[in-house]
């Protein structure tokens, strides 16, 4: 394996840090900075906070997000399966129907659980 030819990434990693530094810089050096009581205030949906951000959130919210995030990803996995659908032949349609039947029965356990359902 040649080093080599990893060097292009490593200038693009490179180029892209130090334009993002130098950006970030001139954005902080040009810009106006006129800070009052008012902007530094608190602000959420157009009135001033009424509690205390750090509060404790439900456990659902996280369960519905992490459940978005599974279901989602389903997506990701079917998109290349049915650009290659005409590729990958039989053995592929069997494993992407072993996948969403796995993901199936998840999907209806969660929902006999009632994680889905919001109360």
């Amino acid at each position: 394996m040649n080093l080599a030819n990893y060097f292009p990434v490593l200038l693009f990693i490179i180029v892209a840090s130090v334009l993002g530094f130098v950006l970030m810089l001139a954005g902080s050096l040009i810009g106006p900075n006129k800070p009052d009581a008012e902007k530094l205030s608190p602000y959420e949906c157009g009135f001033e906070a009424f509690e205390d951000a750090r509060m404790r959130f439900d456990v659902r919210y996280y369960l519905v997000a992490i459940l978005f995030i599974l279901f989602d990803l389903e997506i990701a996995f079917l998109f290349p399966w049915a650009m290659a659908n005409g590729q990958v032949g039989l053995l592929g349609f069997g494993t992407m129907l072993v996948f969403l039947t796995i993901l199936l029965i998840g999907f209806a356990y969660e929902w006999k659980k009632g994680a889905l359902s919001w109360e």
